[in-house]
Protein backbone atom coordinates (compact mmCIF):
# COMPACT_ATOMS: atom_id res chain seq x y z
CA UNK A 1 0.00 0.00 0.00
CA UNK A 2 2.90 2.19 -0.12
CA UNK A 3 2.26 4.01 -3.06
CA UNK A 4 -1.57 4.71 -1.87
CA UNK A 5 -0.15 6.11 0.37
CA UNK A 6 1.95 8.21 -1.39
CA UNK A 7 -0.71 9.53 -2.47
CA UNK A 8 -0.85 12.40 -0.28
CA UNK A 9 2.09 13.99 -0.58
CA UNK A 10 3.68 13.09 -4.52
CA UNK A 11 3.10 15.29 -7.33
CA UNK A 12 0.73 13.89 -9.88
CA UNK A 13 2.22 11.47 -12.26
CA UNK A 14 3.17 12.61 -16.05
CA UNK A 15 1.02 11.90 -18.63
CA UNK A 16 3.67 9.91 -21.12
CA UNK A 17 1.37 9.44 -23.73
CA UNK A 18 2.16 6.86 -26.55
CA UNK A 19 1.40 7.96 -30.34
CA UNK A 20 -0.74 5.94 -33.21
CA UNK A 21 1.72 5.63 -36.23
CA UNK A 22 -0.33 7.43 -39.05
CA UNK A 23 -1.23 5.34 -41.89
CA UNK A 24 -3.10 6.47 -45.12
CA UNK A 25 -6.77 6.41 -45.76
CA UNK A 26 -6.34 3.92 -48.27
CA UNK A 27 -4.39 1.58 -46.23
CA UNK A 28 -7.03 1.37 -43.45
CA UNK A 29 -9.19 -1.42 -42.87
CA UNK A 30 -12.51 -1.03 -41.10
CA UNK A 31 -11.28 -2.44 -37.68
CA UNK A 32 -8.27 -3.39 -35.68
CA UNK A 33 -8.96 -5.94 -33.26
CA UNK A 34 -6.58 -6.30 -29.86
CA UNK A 35 -5.97 -8.77 -27.49
CA UNK A 36 -3.82 -9.35 -24.80
CA UNK A 37 -3.64 -12.55 -23.48
CA UNK A 38 -2.17 -13.85 -20.52
CA UNK A 39 -3.23 -17.00 -18.80
CA UNK A 40 -6.80 -18.26 -19.98
CA UNK A 41 -6.65 -21.37 -20.98
CA UNK A 42 -6.31 -22.11 -24.82
CA UNK A 43 -10.18 -23.12 -25.18
CA UNK A 44 -11.78 -19.71 -23.71
CA UNK A 45 -9.33 -18.19 -26.16
CA UNK A 46 -10.16 -19.99 -28.90
CA UNK A 47 -13.88 -19.19 -28.16
CA UNK A 48 -12.88 -15.61 -28.07
CA UNK A 49 -11.12 -15.84 -31.76
CA UNK A 50 -13.79 -18.46 -32.72
CA UNK A 51 -16.64 -15.73 -32.49
CA UNK A 52 -14.69 -13.14 -34.11
CA UNK A 53 -14.40 -15.35 -37.14
CA UNK A 54 -18.55 -15.81 -37.37
CA UNK A 55 -18.99 -12.25 -36.67
CA UNK A 56 -16.56 -10.44 -39.21
CA UNK A 57 -18.92 -11.05 -42.18
CA UNK A 58 -17.85 -8.13 -44.56
CA UNK A 59 -15.63 -6.23 -42.62
CA UNK A 60 -12.18 -5.44 -43.32
CA UNK A 61 -11.00 -6.89 -39.67
CA UNK A 62 -7.24 -7.11 -38.72
CA UNK A 63 -6.85 -9.11 -35.15
CA UNK A 64 -3.82 -8.51 -33.66
CA UNK A 65 -3.37 -10.90 -29.99
CA UNK A 66 -0.53 -9.86 -27.64
CA UNK A 67 1.05 -12.95 -25.79
CA UNK A 68 2.40 -12.08 -22.34
CA UNK A 69 3.54 -15.68 -22.49
CA UNK A 70 2.41 -16.34 -18.66
CA UNK A 71 0.38 -19.82 -19.93
CA UNK A 72 1.44 -22.40 -22.30
CA UNK A 73 2.85 -20.80 -25.54
CA UNK A 74 -0.08 -20.23 -28.21
CA UNK A 75 2.16 -20.08 -31.22
CA UNK A 76 1.41 -23.60 -32.52
CA UNK A 77 -2.09 -23.59 -31.76
CA UNK A 78 -2.92 -20.15 -33.14
CA UNK A 79 -0.84 -20.88 -36.50
CA UNK A 80 -3.18 -24.21 -36.79
CA UNK A 81 -6.33 -23.04 -35.95
CA UNK A 82 -6.43 -19.01 -37.01
CA UNK A 83 -3.73 -18.25 -39.45
CA UNK A 84 -4.82 -15.02 -39.91
CA UNK A 85 -4.50 -13.36 -36.07
CA UNK A 86 -1.32 -11.66 -36.08
CA UNK A 87 0.81 -12.78 -32.85
CA UNK A 88 2.79 -10.45 -30.77
CA UNK A 89 4.78 -11.65 -27.82
CA UNK A 90 5.60 -9.55 -24.87
CA UNK A 91 7.43 -11.21 -22.28
CA UNK A 92 7.96 -7.10 -20.48
CA UNK A 93 5.50 -7.79 -17.54
CA UNK A 94 4.60 -3.88 -17.89
CA UNK A 95 0.97 -4.08 -17.91
CA UNK A 96 -2.37 -4.51 -19.44
CA UNK A 97 -1.75 -0.60 -21.02
CA UNK A 98 1.41 -1.35 -22.46
CA UNK A 99 0.69 -4.41 -24.07
CA UNK A 100 -2.41 -3.47 -25.54
CA UNK A 101 -0.07 -0.55 -26.82
CA UNK A 102 2.15 -3.13 -28.51
CA UNK A 103 -0.89 -4.42 -30.62
CA UNK A 104 -2.11 -0.92 -31.26
CA UNK A 105 0.85 0.67 -32.63
CA UNK A 106 0.47 -2.02 -35.44
CA UNK A 107 -2.96 -1.43 -35.54
CA UNK A 108 -3.96 -0.16 -39.59
CA UNK A 109 -8.27 0.18 -39.00
CA UNK A 110 -10.36 3.20 -39.34
CA UNK A 111 -11.91 1.88 -35.64
CA UNK A 112 -9.79 0.13 -32.95
CA UNK A 113 -11.56 -2.52 -30.77
CA UNK A 114 -10.04 -3.34 -27.11
CA UNK A 115 -10.66 -6.84 -26.38
CA UNK A 116 -10.27 -9.22 -23.69
CA UNK A 117 -9.75 -12.80 -24.06
CA UNK A 118 -12.48 -13.66 -21.80
CA UNK A 119 -15.41 -11.79 -24.08
CA UNK A 120 -17.54 -13.65 -26.57
CA UNK A 121 -19.10 -11.51 -28.93
CA UNK A 122 -22.35 -12.39 -30.73
CA UNK A 123 -22.56 -12.84 -34.47
CA UNK A 124 -23.43 -9.54 -35.00
CA UNK A 125 -21.53 -7.33 -32.51
CA UNK A 126 -18.84 -6.27 -34.77
CA UNK A 127 -20.72 -4.91 -37.64
CA UNK A 128 -23.36 -3.55 -35.49
CA UNK A 129 -20.65 -1.65 -33.38
CA UNK A 130 -18.79 -0.44 -36.71
CA UNK A 131 -22.48 0.69 -38.12
CA UNK A 132 -23.07 2.57 -35.16
CA UNK A 133 -20.12 4.38 -35.01
CA UNK A 134 -20.29 5.12 -38.81
CA UNK A 135 -23.36 6.87 -38.01
CA UNK A 136 -22.84 8.74 -35.45
CA UNK A 137 -19.31 10.50 -36.25
CA UNK A 138 -18.80 12.58 -32.83
CA UNK A 139 -18.58 9.35 -30.87
CA UNK A 140 -15.13 8.68 -30.43
CA UNK A 141 -15.52 5.54 -28.02
CA UNK A 142 -18.22 2.96 -27.40
CA UNK A 143 -18.82 -0.53 -25.44
CA UNK A 144 -21.63 -2.94 -25.74
CA UNK A 145 -23.77 -4.17 -22.91
CA UNK A 146 -21.36 -6.79 -21.37
CA UNK A 147 -23.44 -9.32 -19.03
CA UNK A 148 -21.41 -11.55 -16.34
CA UNK A 149 -22.42 -15.57 -17.00
CA UNK A 150 -25.55 -15.67 -14.19
CA UNK A 151 -26.77 -12.61 -16.25
CA UNK A 152 -26.08 -9.79 -14.31
CA UNK A 153 -24.72 -6.47 -16.23
CA UNK A 154 -21.11 -6.13 -16.07
CA UNK A 155 -21.56 -2.58 -14.17
CA UNK A 156 -18.16 -1.31 -15.07
CA UNK A 157 -19.17 -1.63 -18.99
CA UNK A 158 -21.45 1.94 -18.47
CA UNK A 159 -19.57 4.42 -15.75
CA UNK A 160 -19.12 8.59 -14.81
CA UNK A 161 -15.71 9.62 -14.46
CA UNK A 162 -14.86 9.45 -10.35
CA UNK A 163 -15.16 13.04 -9.79
CA UNK A 164 -14.01 13.80 -6.40
CA UNK A 165 -17.84 13.93 -5.42
CA UNK A 166 -18.63 10.68 -7.30
CA UNK A 167 -15.91 8.58 -5.54
CA UNK A 168 -16.77 10.24 -2.10
CA UNK A 169 -20.42 8.75 -2.76
CA UNK A 170 -18.93 5.50 -3.73
CA UNK A 171 -16.25 5.16 -1.34
CA UNK A 172 -18.90 5.90 1.86
CA UNK A 173 -20.64 3.55 0.39
CA UNK A 174 -23.73 5.73 -0.58
CA UNK A 175 -23.91 4.27 -4.03
CA UNK A 176 -24.59 0.81 -2.45
CA UNK A 177 -26.84 1.86 -0.70
CA UNK A 178 -29.03 4.22 -3.07
CA UNK A 179 -28.26 2.42 -6.44
CA UNK A 180 -31.60 3.83 -7.86
CA UNK A 181 -30.38 7.55 -6.83
CA UNK A 182 -29.51 10.08 -9.81
CA UNK A 183 -27.26 11.63 -7.39
CA UNK A 184 -25.32 8.66 -5.47
CA UNK A 185 -26.02 6.38 -8.31
CA UNK A 186 -23.59 8.34 -10.45
CA UNK A 187 -20.81 6.31 -10.63
CA UNK A 188 -22.34 3.35 -12.38
CA UNK A 189 -25.10 4.54 -13.51
CA UNK A 190 -27.14 2.04 -11.30
CA UNK A 191 -29.99 4.58 -12.27
CA UNK A 192 -30.75 4.02 -15.74
CA UNK A 193 -32.18 0.80 -17.55
CA UNK A 194 -29.82 -1.58 -18.23
CA UNK A 195 -31.75 -1.96 -21.66
CA UNK A 196 -31.59 2.18 -22.50
CA UNK A 197 -28.38 3.37 -24.61
CA UNK A 198 -26.81 5.91 -23.23
CA UNK A 199 -24.08 8.69 -23.95
CA UNK A 200 -21.42 7.88 -20.36
CA UNK A 201 -18.10 8.92 -19.46
CA UNK A 202 -16.68 5.64 -19.52
CA UNK A 203 -16.98 1.84 -20.96
CA UNK A 204 -14.46 -0.43 -19.76
CA UNK A 205 -11.53 -1.74 -21.87
CA UNK A 206 -12.96 -5.25 -21.98
CA UNK A 207 -14.77 -4.06 -25.00
CA UNK A 208 -14.25 -0.67 -26.13
CA UNK A 209 -14.26 0.70 -29.56
CA UNK A 210 -12.18 3.68 -30.74
CA UNK A 211 -12.52 6.06 -33.63
CA UNK A 212 -8.95 6.44 -34.96
CA UNK A 213 -8.89 9.98 -35.63
CA UNK A 214 -10.00 10.29 -31.17
CA UNK A 215 -6.85 8.06 -30.82
CA UNK A 216 -4.57 10.17 -32.97
CA UNK A 217 -5.73 13.61 -31.55
CA UNK A 218 -4.78 12.41 -27.59
CA UNK A 219 -2.12 9.12 -27.71
CA UNK A 220 -2.79 5.54 -26.93
CA UNK A 221 -3.05 4.21 -23.43
CA UNK A 222 -1.19 5.10 -20.20
CA UNK A 223 1.47 3.09 -19.49
CA UNK A 224 1.48 3.92 -15.83
CA UNK A 225 -1.48 2.29 -15.13
CA UNK A 226 -0.35 -1.37 -14.70
CA UNK A 227 -3.73 -2.34 -15.28
CA UNK A 228 -7.28 -0.92 -14.71
CA UNK A 229 -7.63 2.76 -14.69
CA UNK A 230 -6.28 3.14 -18.55
CA UNK A 231 -9.60 2.64 -20.19
CA UNK A 232 -11.38 5.22 -18.36
CA UNK A 233 -7.74 7.61 -18.32
CA UNK A 234 -8.08 7.21 -22.44
CA UNK A 235 -12.09 7.81 -22.83
CA UNK A 236 -10.94 10.76 -20.12
CA UNK A 237 -8.48 12.35 -22.53
CA UNK A 238 -10.76 12.14 -25.16
CA UNK A 239 -13.60 13.45 -24.25
CA UNK A 240 -11.46 16.50 -23.04
CA UNK A 241 -11.05 16.59 -26.46
CA UNK A 242 -14.31 16.95 -27.44
CA UNK A 243 -15.37 13.54 -28.39
CA UNK A 244 -18.58 11.37 -26.95
CA UNK A 245 -18.55 8.00 -25.58
CA UNK A 246 -21.71 5.65 -25.93
CA UNK A 247 -22.86 2.78 -23.86
CA UNK A 248 -24.80 0.56 -26.63
CA UNK A 249 -27.66 -0.93 -24.59
CA UNK A 250 -28.68 -3.23 -28.19
CA UNK A 251 -25.38 -4.90 -28.27
CA UNK A 252 -25.27 -7.52 -25.85
CA UNK A 253 -21.66 -9.66 -24.82
CA UNK A 254 -20.54 -12.12 -22.61
CA UNK A 255 -17.76 -11.16 -20.08
CA UNK A 256 -16.67 -14.14 -17.91
CA UNK A 257 -14.37 -12.31 -16.27
CA UNK A 258 -14.17 -14.33 -12.93
CA UNK A 259 -12.22 -16.46 -15.02
CA UNK A 260 -9.42 -13.89 -15.17
CA UNK A 261 -9.44 -12.04 -12.96
CA UNK A 262 -9.37 -14.39 -9.62
CA UNK A 263 -6.56 -16.21 -11.14
CA UNK A 264 -4.13 -13.40 -9.59
CA UNK A 265 -6.65 -11.99 -7.17
CA UNK A 266 -4.18 -9.74 -4.69
CA UNK A 267 -2.51 -8.33 -7.46
CA UNK A 268 -5.56 -7.26 -9.34
CA UNK A 269 -7.33 -5.48 -5.95
CA UNK A 270 -3.93 -3.75 -5.19
CA UNK A 271 -3.83 -2.32 -8.94
CA UNK A 272 -7.39 -1.43 -8.88
CA UNK A 273 -6.83 0.58 -6.06
CA UNK A 274 -3.69 2.34 -6.96
CA UNK A 275 -5.28 2.92 -10.45
CA UNK A 276 -7.74 5.14 -8.26
CA UNK A 277 -4.88 7.15 -7.07
CA UNK A 278 -3.11 7.83 -9.78
CA UNK A 279 -6.31 9.27 -11.67
CA UNK A 280 -7.33 11.11 -8.78
CA UNK A 281 -4.29 12.74 -8.62
CA UNK A 282 -3.53 13.42 -12.32
CA UNK A 283 -6.90 14.74 -13.61
CA UNK A 284 -8.28 16.39 -10.14
CA UNK A 285 -6.05 16.72 -6.74
CA UNK A 286 -4.87 20.14 -8.20
CA UNK A 287 -8.14 21.83 -8.75
CA UNK A 288 -10.30 20.70 -5.54
CA UNK A 289 -9.42 22.25 -1.63
CA UNK A 290 -7.12 19.64 -0.06
CA UNK A 291 -9.36 18.93 2.55
CA UNK A 292 -11.38 17.21 -0.28
CA UNK A 293 -8.32 15.83 -1.57
CA UNK A 294 -7.71 13.93 1.95
CA UNK A 295 -11.30 12.80 2.11
CA UNK A 296 -11.02 10.61 -0.93
CA UNK A 297 -7.47 9.45 -0.69
CA UNK A 298 -8.18 8.65 2.69
CA UNK A 299 -11.46 6.79 1.76
CA UNK A 300 -9.32 5.02 -0.60
CA UNK A 301 -6.25 3.88 1.70
CA UNK A 302 -8.60 2.58 3.73
CA UNK A 303 -10.64 0.76 1.38
CA UNK A 304 -7.57 -0.68 -0.46
CA UNK A 305 -6.25 -1.66 2.39
CA UNK A 306 -9.22 -3.81 3.77
CA UNK A 307 -9.60 -5.34 0.21
CA UNK A 308 -5.46 -5.83 -0.24
CA UNK A 309 -5.30 -7.78 3.27
CA UNK A 310 -8.85 -9.95 2.10
CA UNK A 311 -7.46 -10.29 -1.26
CA UNK A 312 -3.57 -11.95 0.76
CA UNK A 313 -5.64 -14.13 3.27
CA UNK A 314 -7.88 -15.93 0.76
CA UNK A 315 -4.66 -16.49 -1.28
CA UNK A 316 -2.79 -17.87 1.67
CA UNK A 317 -6.36 -20.20 2.47
CA UNK A 318 -6.00 -21.41 -1.13
CA UNK A 319 -2.42 -21.56 -1.04
CA UNK A 320 -2.12 -23.98 2.49
CA UNK A 321 -4.87 -26.44 0.67
CA UNK A 322 -3.43 -27.05 -2.44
Amino acid sequence: MNQLRGGFSQPPPILRPTWLPAVAPSDQVDLSIVIVHRSLPWAMLKECLAAIERGRGGLDCQVILVDQGVSADVDRPLAAYYPWVELVVDRSDRGYAASNNLGLRRATGRFLLLLNDDVQLPRTALRDLVAWMDAHPRAGYAGPRLVLPDGRLDRACRRAFPTPIVSLYRLSGLSRLFPTSRVFGRYNLTYLPVDQTARVDAVVGACMLVRRRAAEEVGLLDETYFMYGEDIDWAYRMQQAGWEGWYLADIVALHDKASSSKRRRLRTTYEFYRAMVIFYRRHYARHVPQVVTWLVLTGILLRGSLATAIASLREAGRAATS
